[in-house]
Protein backbone atom coordinates (compact mmCIF):
# COMPACT_ATOMS: atom_id res chain seq x y z
CA UNK A 1 0.00 0.00 0.00
CA UNK A 2 3.30 2.38 1.21
CA UNK A 3 4.39 1.40 -2.20
CA UNK A 4 1.35 2.41 -4.60
CA UNK A 5 0.85 5.52 -2.47
CA UNK A 6 4.34 6.63 -3.15
CA UNK A 7 4.31 5.88 -6.73
CA UNK A 8 0.65 8.25 -7.48
CA UNK A 9 2.68 10.55 -5.63
CA UNK A 10 5.31 10.87 -7.77
CA UNK A 11 3.22 10.39 -10.77
CA UNK A 12 1.03 13.24 -9.52
CA UNK A 13 4.11 15.52 -9.28
CA UNK A 14 5.30 14.65 -12.97
CA UNK A 15 2.03 15.27 -14.02
CA UNK A 16 1.95 18.67 -12.12
CA UNK A 17 5.54 19.68 -13.46
CA UNK A 18 4.53 18.45 -17.27
CA UNK A 19 0.99 21.15 -17.10
CA UNK A 20 2.99 24.64 -17.00
CA UNK A 21 5.24 23.38 -20.23
CA UNK A 22 2.62 22.22 -21.83
CA UNK A 23 0.07 25.63 -21.09
CA UNK A 24 3.22 27.94 -22.21
CA UNK A 25 3.44 25.97 -25.17
CA UNK A 26 -0.44 26.54 -26.17
CA UNK A 27 0.09 30.27 -25.30
CA UNK A 28 3.21 30.88 -27.00
CA UNK A 29 1.72 33.69 -29.68
CA UNK A 30 1.41 33.31 -32.24
CA UNK A 31 0.76 30.02 -32.89
CA UNK A 32 -1.98 29.95 -35.68
CA UNK A 33 -2.52 32.23 -38.72
CA UNK A 34 -3.61 36.50 -37.73
CA UNK A 35 -7.25 37.18 -39.33
CA UNK A 36 -6.94 40.95 -40.45
CA UNK A 37 -10.86 42.41 -40.85
CA UNK A 38 -10.50 45.38 -43.40
CA UNK A 39 -13.78 47.44 -43.09
CA UNK A 40 -13.87 48.67 -46.27
CA UNK A 41 -14.41 47.19 -50.06
CA UNK A 42 -10.90 46.47 -52.05
CA UNK A 43 -8.79 48.66 -53.89
CA UNK A 44 -9.35 51.49 -51.40
CA UNK A 45 -6.40 53.20 -49.16
CA UNK A 46 -7.33 50.69 -46.36
CA UNK A 47 -7.17 47.78 -48.42
CA UNK A 48 -3.69 48.26 -50.24
CA UNK A 49 -1.75 49.57 -47.05
CA UNK A 50 -3.45 46.19 -45.52
CA UNK A 51 -2.08 44.26 -48.53
CA UNK A 52 1.23 45.74 -48.15
CA UNK A 53 1.51 44.66 -44.49
CA UNK A 54 0.83 41.25 -45.20
CA UNK A 55 3.18 40.66 -47.95
CA UNK A 56 6.05 41.58 -45.79
CA UNK A 57 4.36 39.67 -42.55
CA UNK A 58 5.82 36.41 -43.20
CA UNK A 59 9.07 38.16 -43.10
CA UNK A 60 9.10 38.76 -39.57
CA UNK A 61 6.16 36.21 -37.97
CA UNK A 62 6.49 32.41 -37.58
CA UNK A 63 2.23 32.98 -38.77
CA UNK A 64 1.13 33.79 -41.73
CA UNK A 65 -1.84 37.16 -41.96
CA UNK A 66 -5.20 36.59 -43.98
CA UNK A 67 -7.10 39.22 -44.78
CA UNK A 68 -11.07 39.46 -44.98
CA UNK A 69 -13.20 42.39 -46.58
CA UNK A 70 -15.85 43.12 -43.93
CA UNK A 71 -17.88 46.00 -45.25
CA UNK A 72 -20.38 47.91 -44.06
CA UNK A 73 -22.12 50.44 -42.18
CA UNK A 74 -18.97 53.04 -43.18
CA UNK A 75 -16.43 51.14 -41.46
CA UNK A 76 -18.79 49.95 -38.53
CA UNK A 77 -19.59 46.57 -39.34
CA UNK A 78 -15.69 45.19 -39.80
CA UNK A 79 -14.92 47.02 -36.84
CA UNK A 80 -17.65 45.60 -34.71
CA UNK A 81 -17.22 42.57 -35.47
CA UNK A 82 -13.47 42.72 -34.37
CA UNK A 83 -14.78 44.43 -31.09
CA UNK A 84 -16.89 41.43 -30.61
CA UNK A 85 -13.87 38.83 -31.41
CA UNK A 86 -11.82 36.66 -28.47
CA UNK A 87 -9.20 39.13 -27.31
CA UNK A 88 -6.51 36.64 -28.14
CA UNK A 89 -4.67 38.95 -30.47
CA UNK A 90 -5.80 36.50 -33.97
CA UNK A 91 -8.45 38.83 -34.57
CA UNK A 92 -7.51 42.29 -35.55
CA UNK A 93 -8.58 45.08 -37.85
CA UNK A 94 -6.37 47.72 -40.13
CA UNK A 95 -7.77 51.46 -40.16
CA UNK A 96 -8.14 52.11 -36.41
CA UNK A 97 -8.13 55.93 -36.38
CA UNK A 98 -10.31 56.32 -39.55
CA UNK A 99 -13.99 58.08 -39.24
CA UNK A 100 -15.35 55.48 -37.62
CA UNK A 101 -12.97 55.83 -34.69
CA UNK A 102 -12.66 59.98 -34.85
CA UNK A 103 -15.59 61.31 -36.40
CA UNK A 104 -18.94 58.91 -36.15
CA UNK A 105 -19.21 58.55 -32.41
CA UNK A 106 -18.93 62.76 -32.52
CA UNK A 107 -21.79 62.75 -34.43
CA UNK A 108 -24.14 59.76 -34.08
CA UNK A 109 -24.20 56.72 -31.46
CA UNK A 110 -22.23 54.16 -31.97
CA UNK A 111 -22.61 50.21 -31.02
CA UNK A 112 -19.01 50.03 -29.70
CA UNK A 113 -16.82 52.89 -28.11
CA UNK A 114 -13.09 53.50 -29.74
CA UNK A 115 -11.11 54.10 -26.74
CA UNK A 116 -13.17 51.49 -24.42
CA UNK A 117 -13.69 48.60 -26.33
CA UNK A 118 -10.76 48.76 -29.01
CA UNK A 119 -6.87 49.21 -28.19
CA UNK A 120 -4.25 50.72 -30.22
CA UNK A 121 -1.83 48.33 -31.36
CA UNK A 122 0.19 50.36 -34.47
CA UNK A 123 0.09 53.46 -35.98
CA UNK A 124 0.97 52.56 -39.72
CA UNK A 125 0.26 55.76 -41.49
CA UNK A 126 -1.90 58.68 -41.97
CA UNK A 127 -3.55 59.43 -45.59
CA UNK A 128 -4.27 62.56 -46.09
CA UNK A 129 -7.34 63.79 -47.96
CA UNK A 130 -7.09 65.03 -51.65
CA UNK A 131 -9.75 67.17 -53.16
CA UNK A 132 -9.81 66.07 -57.16
CA UNK A 133 -11.79 66.85 -60.14
CA UNK A 134 -12.36 65.50 -63.12
CA UNK A 135 -9.41 66.74 -66.02
CA UNK A 136 -12.50 68.71 -67.98
CA UNK A 137 -13.55 70.67 -65.19
CA UNK A 138 -13.34 73.83 -65.19
CA UNK A 139 -12.03 74.00 -61.65
CA UNK A 140 -8.13 74.19 -61.64
CA UNK A 141 -8.31 75.36 -57.78
CA UNK A 142 -10.74 75.31 -54.25
CA UNK A 143 -10.49 79.44 -55.57
CA UNK A 144 -12.25 78.68 -58.73
CA UNK A 145 -14.64 76.04 -56.90
CA UNK A 146 -15.98 77.79 -54.88
CA UNK A 147 -16.15 81.53 -56.82
CA UNK A 148 -18.11 79.35 -59.12
CA UNK A 149 -20.39 77.73 -56.52
CA UNK A 150 -20.75 81.40 -55.17
CA UNK A 151 -21.75 82.70 -58.58
CA UNK A 152 -24.28 79.78 -59.74
CA UNK A 153 -26.14 79.74 -56.31
CA UNK A 154 -25.90 75.82 -57.09
CA UNK A 155 -24.54 72.92 -54.84
CA UNK A 156 -20.98 71.22 -55.71
CA UNK A 157 -21.97 67.58 -55.36
CA UNK A 158 -18.95 65.16 -54.23
CA UNK A 159 -18.40 61.26 -54.23
CA UNK A 160 -16.71 60.31 -51.14
CA UNK A 161 -15.66 57.17 -49.29
CA UNK A 162 -18.61 56.34 -46.15
CA UNK A 163 -20.73 58.66 -44.42
CA UNK A 164 -18.95 60.67 -41.37
CA UNK A 165 -15.90 59.06 -42.52
CA UNK A 166 -12.28 61.46 -42.68
CA UNK A 167 -12.66 62.43 -46.53
CA UNK A 168 -16.64 63.32 -46.21
CA UNK A 169 -15.54 65.73 -42.85
CA UNK A 170 -12.92 67.70 -44.79
CA UNK A 171 -15.29 68.26 -47.36
CA UNK A 172 -17.87 69.16 -45.30
CA UNK A 173 -15.79 71.64 -43.16
CA UNK A 174 -14.90 72.98 -46.66
CA UNK A 175 -18.15 73.75 -48.02
CA UNK A 176 -19.04 75.66 -44.36
CA UNK A 177 -15.94 77.19 -44.29
CA UNK A 178 -16.33 78.93 -48.08
CA UNK A 179 -19.74 79.17 -47.65
CA UNK A 180 -20.84 77.29 -50.16
CA UNK A 181 -23.24 73.93 -50.49
CA UNK A 182 -21.06 70.71 -50.86
CA UNK A 183 -23.28 68.06 -51.25
CA UNK A 184 -21.62 64.68 -50.33
CA UNK A 185 -22.68 61.04 -51.80
CA UNK A 186 -21.24 58.06 -49.82
CA UNK A 187 -19.91 54.78 -51.34
CA UNK A 188 -18.80 51.11 -49.85
CA UNK A 189 -14.81 52.52 -49.79
CA UNK A 190 -12.37 54.81 -51.63
CA UNK A 191 -12.16 53.03 -54.61
CA UNK A 192 -16.22 52.96 -55.53
CA UNK A 193 -16.29 56.53 -54.76
CA UNK A 194 -12.84 57.39 -56.98
CA UNK A 195 -14.72 55.21 -59.73
CA UNK A 196 -17.93 57.52 -59.78
CA UNK A 197 -16.08 60.61 -60.55
CA UNK A 198 -14.45 59.07 -62.59
CA UNK A 199 -17.17 58.39 -64.63
CA UNK A 200 -18.08 61.88 -64.33
CA UNK A 201 -21.11 61.46 -62.62
CA UNK A 202 -20.46 63.84 -59.68
CA UNK A 203 -18.39 67.37 -59.68
CA UNK A 204 -15.37 66.62 -57.49
CA UNK A 205 -14.27 63.96 -55.35
CA UNK A 206 -12.04 63.29 -52.37
CA UNK A 207 -9.56 60.48 -51.41
CA UNK A 208 -6.04 59.85 -50.43
CA UNK A 209 -3.04 59.52 -52.34
CA UNK A 210 -3.45 55.73 -53.39
CA UNK A 211 -6.90 55.98 -54.51
CA UNK A 212 -6.35 59.25 -56.77
CA UNK A 213 -2.58 59.32 -57.55
CA UNK A 214 -2.86 57.03 -60.49
CA UNK A 215 -5.77 59.08 -61.57
CA UNK A 216 -3.83 62.43 -61.42
CA UNK A 217 -0.72 60.62 -63.38
CA UNK A 218 -3.24 59.48 -66.35
CA UNK A 219 -4.64 62.88 -66.80
CA UNK A 220 -8.45 61.82 -65.65
CA UNK A 221 -7.86 63.96 -62.66
CA UNK A 222 -6.99 67.83 -61.36
CA UNK A 223 -5.53 68.27 -57.71
CA UNK A 224 -7.38 71.12 -56.17
CA UNK A 225 -5.82 70.42 -52.89
CA UNK A 226 -4.97 69.10 -49.80
CA UNK A 227 -6.66 68.74 -45.99
CA UNK A 228 -3.91 68.82 -43.99
CA UNK A 229 -2.33 71.49 -41.97
CA UNK A 230 1.05 71.19 -44.29
CA UNK A 231 1.23 70.12 -47.54
CA UNK A 232 1.65 66.27 -47.81
CA UNK A 233 4.96 65.04 -48.08
CA UNK A 234 4.64 62.43 -50.87
CA UNK A 235 2.78 65.28 -52.89
CA UNK A 236 4.37 68.27 -52.77
CA UNK A 237 3.25 70.21 -55.58
CA UNK A 238 -0.40 70.13 -53.93
CA UNK A 239 -0.98 73.22 -52.09
CA UNK A 240 -3.20 73.21 -48.80
CA UNK A 241 -6.66 73.90 -48.19
CA UNK A 242 -4.94 77.30 -46.23
CA UNK A 243 -2.99 78.16 -49.04
CA UNK A 244 -5.93 78.96 -51.03
CA UNK A 245 -7.41 80.98 -48.18
CA UNK A 246 -9.86 78.50 -46.56
CA UNK A 247 -9.11 78.00 -42.77
CA UNK A 248 -9.78 73.84 -42.53
CA UNK A 249 -7.35 70.99 -41.75
CA UNK A 250 -7.95 67.93 -40.96
CA UNK A 251 -5.87 64.89 -39.25
CA UNK A 252 -6.47 62.84 -42.65
CA UNK A 253 -7.60 59.31 -42.16
CA UNK A 254 -5.59 57.80 -39.75
CA UNK A 255 -4.46 53.82 -40.65
CA UNK A 256 -3.72 52.05 -37.50
CA UNK A 257 -4.52 48.21 -36.26
CA UNK A 258 -6.56 47.60 -33.44
CA UNK A 259 -7.98 45.02 -31.74
CA UNK A 260 -10.59 43.72 -28.85
CA UNK A 261 -9.72 45.73 -25.71
CA UNK A 262 -8.93 42.48 -23.69
CA UNK A 263 -5.87 41.46 -25.78
CA UNK A 264 -2.78 40.47 -23.20
CA UNK A 265 0.31 42.93 -23.00
CA UNK A 266 2.58 40.73 -23.60
CA UNK A 267 0.92 39.94 -27.06
CA UNK A 268 0.47 44.00 -27.87
CA UNK A 269 4.00 43.60 -27.56
CA UNK A 270 4.82 41.14 -29.88
CA UNK A 271 2.48 42.32 -32.41
CA UNK A 272 3.72 46.33 -32.13
CA UNK A 273 7.51 45.30 -32.64
CA UNK A 274 6.84 42.94 -35.58
CA UNK A 275 5.21 45.97 -36.92
CA UNK A 276 8.10 48.13 -36.28
CA UNK A 277 9.97 45.36 -38.09
CA UNK A 278 7.44 45.91 -41.71
CA UNK A 279 7.57 49.52 -41.45
CA UNK A 280 11.31 49.34 -41.37
CA UNK A 281 11.78 46.94 -44.23
CA UNK A 282 13.25 47.94 -47.56
CA UNK A 283 10.36 46.44 -49.61
CA UNK A 284 7.54 47.52 -47.41
CA UNK A 285 9.18 50.87 -47.90
CA UNK A 286 9.34 50.42 -51.67
CA UNK A 287 5.68 49.48 -51.92
CA UNK A 288 4.60 52.35 -49.75
CA UNK A 289 6.18 54.94 -51.46
CA UNK A 290 4.86 53.63 -54.96
CA UNK A 291 1.51 54.14 -53.13
CA UNK A 292 2.09 58.21 -52.30
CA UNK A 293 1.63 56.94 -48.76
CA UNK A 294 4.22 57.93 -45.85
CA UNK A 295 5.19 55.34 -43.27
CA UNK A 296 4.67 56.48 -39.74
CA UNK A 297 4.56 54.11 -37.38
CA UNK A 298 4.14 54.58 -33.57
CA UNK A 299 3.91 51.94 -31.29
CA UNK A 300 0.97 51.08 -28.97
CA UNK A 301 1.17 53.98 -26.17
CA UNK A 302 1.95 56.38 -28.58
CA UNK A 303 -0.26 55.59 -30.94
CA UNK A 304 -2.81 56.05 -27.87
CA UNK A 305 -2.31 59.22 -27.24
CA UNK A 306 -2.30 60.21 -30.32
CA UNK A 307 -5.74 59.29 -31.07
CA UNK A 308 -7.33 61.13 -27.99
CA UNK A 309 -5.46 64.11 -29.73
CA UNK A 310 -6.67 63.70 -33.28
CA UNK A 311 -10.55 62.80 -31.11
CA UNK A 312 -10.37 66.31 -29.30
CA UNK A 313 -9.13 68.29 -32.81
CA UNK A 314 -12.25 66.72 -34.90
CA UNK A 315 -14.48 67.49 -32.16
CA UNK A 316 -13.58 70.82 -31.63
CA UNK A 317 -13.69 71.10 -36.09
CA UNK A 318 -17.56 69.17 -35.65
CA UNK A 319 -18.29 71.57 -32.98
CA UNK A 320 -16.28 75.23 -34.35
CA UNK A 321 -18.74 74.48 -37.93
CA UNK A 322 -21.63 73.37 -36.39
CA UNK A 323 -20.97 70.03 -38.40
CA UNK A 324 -24.34 67.51 -38.60
CA UNK A 325 -24.97 64.08 -40.46
CA UNK A 326 -27.76 65.35 -43.30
Amino acid sequence: MKQIVVSSFIIALVVALMVPGVALAQEKFPSKQITLIIPYAAGGSTDLLARAVEKIWPKYAPQSMVLINKTGGGGVTGTEFVVRSKPDGYTLFMGYGSGSDLVMPQLQKMPYDPFKDIVAVSRLSIHSVVVVTGSKSEFNSVKDMVAWAKKEGKPITSSVATKAGAVDIALTALGKAAGINIVTVPFAGGADAVTTLAGGHVMIGGGHPSEVMPHIRAGRFKALGVVLPDRDPSLPNIPTLREQGINVSTWGSVKGIGGPAAIPKETIAYLEATLKKVCEDAEFKKIMADLDQPIMYQDSATFTKFLQQAYGDYGKLIKDLNITIQ
